[in-house]
C-alpha cells in the first residue's frame, strides 16, 4: 500500500470548508501565536463564528489577520487539511452589521451545539447591549489544502 500527497484545488478547499463546522483558529499578538478550537459556518468565502469576550477576541481586534484550519481523517493514514488565511470582522448589533449578524446566527444554528465552545447556549439572538455574546466573521484572503490518499 502506498500513499499519495497532493495539493487540493481551490474549489476542493472551499467545498471542504462548507462541509466542516469545527476547526482551529489561530491569531497572534506581538509575535505570540494563540490557537483555539471553534465551531463555524462557512458560506460564500466567509467563515462565521460566535464567542464570548476573551484573549482570542482581544487579539483579533488588535491584529485582524487570522488563520482557520480544518481537517478530516479516515482509514489508516488518510487525511485532508485546509488552511484559510483571512481577516477578522466583528459583527456588532448595529445598523451597519445587523443583517450580517442575523445571517451568521441563521447559518450557525444549523449545526448542533454550535454555541458550545463559545458560551452557554443563547436562547435567542443576543443584542450587544444585553449580552457579552459576540458574532464575528473571517473574510477569506486565500485558501490552500493538502490530501493524503492511501492506494
Amino acid at each position: 500500500m502506498s500513499t499519495t500527497l497532493r495539493s487540493m484545488s481551490h474549489v476542493e478547499c472551499l467545498e471542504m470548508l462548507e462541509r466542516a463546522h469545527f476547526g482551529h483558529l489561530a491569531c497572534s499578538n506581538e509575535g505570540r501565536p494563540y490557537v483555539v478550537p471553534i465551531y463555524f459556518a462557512f458560506q460564500s468565502r466567509v467563515a462565521y463564528s460566535f464567542s464570548m469576550p476573551g484573549r482570542k477576541v482581544e487579539w483579533m481586534r488588535l491584529n485582524p489577520r487570522v488563520c482557520l484550519q480544518v481537517e478530516e481523517q479516515w482509514g489508516k493514514g488518510g487525511w485532508r487539511s485546509v488552511v484559510l488565511n483571512g481577516h477578522f470582522q466583528e459583527l456588532p448589533d448595529d445598523d451597519v452589521w445587523h443583517e450580517e449578524r442575523l445571517h451568521a446566527w441563521s447559518l450557525l444554528q444549523r449545526h448542533l451545539d454550535w454555541w458550545e465552545i463559545g458560551s452557554l447556549e443563547p436562547r435567542e439572538l443576543p443584542t450587544a447591549s444585553a449580552s457579552a455574546h459576540l458574532f464575528y466573521c473571517i473574510y477569506t484572503d486565500d485558501v490552500s489544502g493538502r490530501v493524503v490518499a492511501l492506494q
